[in-house]
């Protein structure tokens, strides 16, 4: 197993590598609908996409969680 101390490279990944996953599908079917080549087309689509959200997320997540803890209400206060 990875080691905890990798929790924000390994969150990234899988984050961006499910987000990138399922948004590539749905804008290739919305692009082009339901062609003969649409793996292929949807294929290029994830690899491009996964490549411009991995260093995204890894980038901006701390961002995000401070936007977050900002947001939710603290019960200990």
């Amino acid at each position: 197993m990875i080691h905890q101390k990798h929790h924000k490279v390994v969150f990234s990944f899988f984050m961006s590598l499910l987000m990138s996953c399922i948004m590539s599908l749905v804008i290739s079917l919305f692009n082009v609908g339901f062609v003969e080549n649409i793996i292929e087309i949807w294929l290029k689509a994830w690899l491009f996409a996964f490549a411009v959200a991995f260093p995204t997320i890894f980038l901006i997540s701390p961002l995000v969680h401070k936007l977050v803890n900002l947001v939710l209400k603290d019960e200990h206060k």
